[in-house]
């Protein structure tokens, strides 16, 4: 990803036009990596930082060489020094220190109030065009759903893979929703995706049927492991969208249980999990019996990541008198997600 052109970073942090001595800068650089390394912090995020504040490139940094020219930075020198205290010191994620994150070809706006998109999600994109492409469904004029958009980079990402899609994408936090908004405007996506604030699939109801696909990351990590992450997840990132209930998996059968009633016949679903899970959500998917096409996905680690299926063509009427009692039971609150 050029860091350099012309994106939602490279336009809140304006140019490089701050400048600074090289032996400086390196030799700051090893006393941040001793940093990194004494606290439990990939050292790389320096080298991550450096790169996108300065114009170092990676292999510049890889390199290592002092040189005579200066280095240009896109913020005051010391500015920066205080930036990577505030990562050390208060365990602050960078991307909220720099209030952007890359994901896919985005630079997406964040803060505490969603969960930082995640390299590893960037994969739901290409499964989804997959399993439509396997369902032998034509995205035009369909209708997919983001469920617990956060910062809505599920739903920009699905808005430009089906460009002839309308997103839908709802989140329980306003706060997040006003983020999905505001990245949505700055790639021009606003007009291809409609904002809705509400508990998962409950402010679709018009849209009962339609669904060609209902994508989510869902909160799936079971509450007694919560307090035992990292401490950039547990002190600065929302609880709603991590806390998955007693085994992680509250969120997930609920949306097991009511999307048949959303979607069309052959409507793809499309959930991210927590590694030891695809194997348990794979069997509540065939046991629900509205479902085929059940599959596991891994993702670059070879870690079973995702789960997918399709809804079935046939028994649609029983599928509405049983759905009936499942959309009247209170729902697990949804989480500001990705």
């Amino acid at each position: 990803m050029d860091t350099f052109a012309n994106n939602p970073f490279t336009q809140h942090w304006g140019e490089c036009r701050f400048s600074v001595e090289r032996p400086q800068v390196w030799q700051w650089r090893t006393q941040a990596q001793q940093q990194a390394i004494s606290t439990n912090i990939p050292s790389n995020e320096v080298d991550w930082l450096l790169s996108l504040m300065s114009d170092l490139s990676r292999l510049d940094l890889r390199l290592g060489g002092m040189g005579d020219r200066s280095v240009q930075l896109r913020l005051p020198w010391e500015d920066l020094k205080i930036l990577w205290q505030q990562r050390v010191e208060q365990r602050k994620p960078l991307q909220h220190l720099l209030g952007f994150a890359p994901w896919r070809d985005f630079w997406l706006r964040v803060s505490p109030d969603v969960l930082i998109p995640r390299p590893e999600t960037e994969l739901i994109i290409d499964l989804a065009q997959q399993a439509l492409n396997l369902a032998g469904l034509d995205s035009a004029n369909s209708h997919w759903a983001d469920l617990g958009t956060g910062s809505g980079a599920i739903a920009l990402g699905l808005a430009t893979t089906f460009p002839k899609a309308t997103i839908h994408a709802v989140d329980y936090s306003e706060a997040a929703l006003a983020i999905a908004q505001a990245n949505a405007t700055a790639y021009h996506l606003k007009n291809r995706i409609q904002f809705y604030h509400g508990s998962w699939l409950e402010p679709l109801t018009p849209l009962k049927g339609q669904l060609q696909g209902i994508v989510s990351n869902p909160p799936y990590i079971p509450t007694a492991v919560v307090p035992s992450l990292q401490p950039e997840v547990t002190q600065h990132e929302p609880h709603l969208a991590l806390d998955g209930g007693t085994d992680g998996l509250a969120s997930v059968q609920h949306l097991i249980a009511i999307a048949p009633l959303y979607l069309q016949p052959r409507g793809i679903w499309l959930v991210e999990l927590m590694a030891g899970q695809a194997p348990t959500v794979a069997d509540l998917l065939a046991a629900n019996g509205h479902y085929q096409t059940i599959q596991i996905h891994v993702d670059l680690a070879g870690i079973e990541r995702f789960v997918s299926a399709t809804r079935q063509e046939s028994g649609i009427t029983e599928m509405k008198d049983s759905l009936s009692t499942a959309s009247a039971r209170p729902m697990p609150p949804q989480h500001p997600a990705s």
